[in-house]
Order: structure tokens, then C-alpha cells, then sequence
């Protein structure tokens, strides 16, 4: 589901939530507006949220700190949190080995039990800090900027620690442990949103990522460097965040 869909899904729950609880919307009954009414599809209630929004208000959810809409009870939300082996800046957590060392173990299976544990003390701390009307605190969302899937190939970079090492099909099968072990098994809603990175300007000199055009020498042919083992397909899913 393209991120767009996705974040009018985020809105529409802190919207739902804001309007059974706020005080300012208790006396609207949840069937009033359809965005409101849980008996129609996710993709109905979107549709209508979404049309309800003007110009600015949708300009306004794109940055990691999207603006509360009080007139529809969306409240804001913080899409910003870290989560590459625990749940990072958002006090006492469980914290794990780097990545790079926990791609070390080559055991998929404890990939993810460790990931649905980061998983869990995020839901943990969402639940236990999410404000009155709904808003939630930076680093203590549902949207959890992890796993780290580029590539290790050029020691210049310095995050490599983050990620899963230069072999693409281990990458790939830390990877999914991984985002399966973030996003649950629910088979309506993720019980948190796993977000791979990074599509563009990593794996490079940090302090140059946006400019630097690094070239890493090629490991032979692509059939010998494993390239084709870079796409990886996880099973279709619903991707519902309840909030």
C-alpha cells in the first residue's frame, strides 16, 4: 500500500480516537461522519477523511511532525521513532546487540522473536504516554523507522554497524525476520509499521549523504554476488495500524 494510504490510515485512527474520547466531540455519535463509522471498510472511512481535508491540512501530515486538524479531531502525530535493536530514545527498554551483530547469528527465528519483543514495549509506550486528545510523543509512535537494509559495501560509511552486513541475501532474510516480528501476525491490523530504510542518500559519508556520489567496486557478475537475492517479497497483508 503506497505511504499516502497508509498515513490517511494513521490519521483516521488518531481521528477516531480523538472523537470517542476528546470532550470537545462527545456528543457526536461514531456512525455521524462515515470516517467515523467502524461497520464501513478502511478504505471507505480514508476516502471520506481525506475529502474532508483542504490543501494545506493535507500538506500539513507529510513532515515526521504532522499537525493536529481539530476540526476533525485528528490530533497530531509524530512518525519519527527508532527501533534497530530496541525501542531507542524513549527511556528504560530492552536494549539488543547492534544489527550487524544480530545478523551474526544467522537465526531468522530469533530475528524475530527480538523484533516482535521491540514491538511490544513500543505498544507498550505508546499506550502509557498517548495524550488526552490523542497525540503521541516523539520516538513513542507506532511508525518505527527500522530495519536498516542497505548494503555494507564501502567502509567509508560510517553506519555500517546498522546494517545487516555486504551478503544481500542474508540482508534479506534478517530483513523479513525482522519486519514480521515488528508488524505482527493480526490479520487486520500491524501491531506496529516496520519502515526499511534507506531508499536514498545513505551509504555514504555521513557527513556528505546528500551530495557524495560514492562508487563501491563491483563483487564479479550479478550472479555471483548474490544481487538477485535482493528482492525480497513479503506476503501481502492489510496494512491496518489500530490505534
Amino acid at each position: 500500500m503506497h505511504k499516502a494510504a497508509f498515513l490517511s490510515q494513521i490519521i483516521l485512527g488518531a481521528a477516531v480516537f480523538c472523537a470517542t474520547s476528546g470532550p470537545a466531540v462527545a456528543q457526536q455519535s461514531s456512525g455521524e461522519l462515515p470516517y467515523k463509522n467502524p461497520a464501513l471498510s478502511f478504505e471507505e472511512r480514508v476516502d471520506d477523511l481525506v475529502s474532508r481535508m483542504t490543501l494545506e491540512e493535507k500538506v500539513s501530515q507529510l513532515g515526521h511532525t504532522a499537525d493536529s486538524v481539530p476540526r476533525l479531531g485528528i490530533p497530531e502525530y509524530n512518525w519519527w521513532n527508532e527501533g534497530l535493536h530496541g525501542a531507542a530514545r524513549a527511556g528504560y527498554a530492552t536494549v539488543f546487540p547492534q544489527a550487524i551483530g544480530l545478523a551474526a547469528t544467522f537465526d531468522e527465528p530469533l530475528m524475530h522473536r527480538i523484533a516482535d519483543t521491540i514491538s511490544t514495549e513500543f505498544r507498550a509506550k505508546y499506550y502509557a504516554e498517548l495524550h488526552p486528545d490523542g497525540a503521541a510523543e516523539w520516538y513513542r509512535g507506532l511508525t518505527i523507522w527500522s530495519p536498516n537494509i542497505n548494503i555494507f559495501r564501502d567502509p567509508r560509511w560510517g553506519r555500517g554497524q546498522e546494517t545487516y552486513g555486504e551478503d544481500p541475501y542474508l540482508t534479506s532474510r534478517m530483513g523479513v525476520a525482522f519486519v514480521s516480528g515488528l508488524q505482527g501476525n493480526d490479520p487486520k491490523y500491524l501491531k506496529t509499521l516496520a519502515t526499511p530504510k534507506h531508499f536514498a542518500v545513505h551509504s555514504g559519508p555521513e557527513l556528505t549523504r546528500h551530495s557524495v556520489d560514492v562508487l563501491a567496486s563491483r563483487h564479479g557478475d550479478g550472479s555471483k554476488s548474490g544481487v538477485g537475492h535482493v528482492r525480497v517479497q513479503l506476503a501481502q497483508r492489510p496494512t491496518r495500524l489500530r490505534q
